[in-house]
């Protein structure tokens, strides 16, 4: 199968490493981490790059690199060729190797602070929010949600979303395709220089290696066929849909 890869570069080595031990021929395609940040613009690039690759009709599926990334890629269209995408709501997900293992670590602190082998490498900024809390509402004051929900609800919204937890932890998902990097010793640098406390979690390949391997099964992934666009769900099970 020929597959087009579009997707974060916070992924890169873990995607070159999962294409060179694939069997599949995929093409990848990169774009900058961070993009995520300015939403619509990013969901613009990649509408771009699945219809510039959709019309040359030489793939079996696009592939899609990403969760659903502040909402980056809800919106995004399947033309005439399929697009996969993990259900997950950013990259922390990814990097974990499943949803489960993502509430089982993050549950009740769904904007902790994280970092991973991609930050370490491609950003100045090593410590990433999850994508999760801003999702389902962490980013709203107080009043905003009463004017949403009302004051009964808001309370209670609020109350759940914000959660007591340690500001002074520096969590490393570590890959263990990756350890002679040596990027857990340099975090747990980062994190003694920064006064926090160092957690070590361990990281998963999981997901990348069943995106390029074509092991799409429903409770990881999303499969828009096409004429179909994705939507948002923003729960911790779907996350998206069509």
């Amino acid at each position: 199968m020929r597959y087009k890869l579009i997707c974060c570069d916070v992924f890169m080595r873990m995607a070159c490493l999962a294409i060179a031990n694939t069997s599949n021929i995929i093409d990848p395609e990169f774009t900058e981490l961070g993009a995520h940040e300015n939403s619509s613009r990013l969901r613009e690039i990649l509408q771009k790059k699945i219809d510039d690759a959709d019309k040359t009709g030489l793939y079996d599926a696009i592939l899609l690199g990403y969760g659903l990334c502040g909402n980056s890629t809800a919106g995004l269209k399947a033309r005439n060729t399929p697009l996969v995408i993990p259900r997950a709501h950013d990259c922390c997900t990814i990097f974990l190797g499943s949803k489960e293992k993502f509430l089982e670590y993050f549950k009740d602190n769904l904007s902790a602070q994280w970092s991973s082998i991609g930050y370490m490498e491609r950003s100045s900024d090593y410590l990433r929010n999850t994508d999760t809390g801003k999702l389902l509402g962490l980013d709203k004051d107080y009043e905003e949600l009463v004017e949403k929900y009302g004051e009964e609800n808001a309370k209670y919204i609020w109350e759940t979303l914000h959660p007591e937890y340690n500001n002074d932890e520096f969590i490393y998902i570590y890959i263990p395709e990756f350890e002679k990097l040596r990027y857990p010793e340099k975090a747990k640098s980062v994190a003694a220089k920064d006064n926090k406390t160092f957690k070590l979690l361990k990281g998963d390949m999981r997901i990348i290696n069943d995106l390029i391997n074509g092991k799409w099964n429903e409770n990881d992934f999303l499969i828009v066929p096409p004429g179909k666009e994705i939507k948002a769900v923003y729960d911790n099970d779907r996350v998206i849909s069509i």
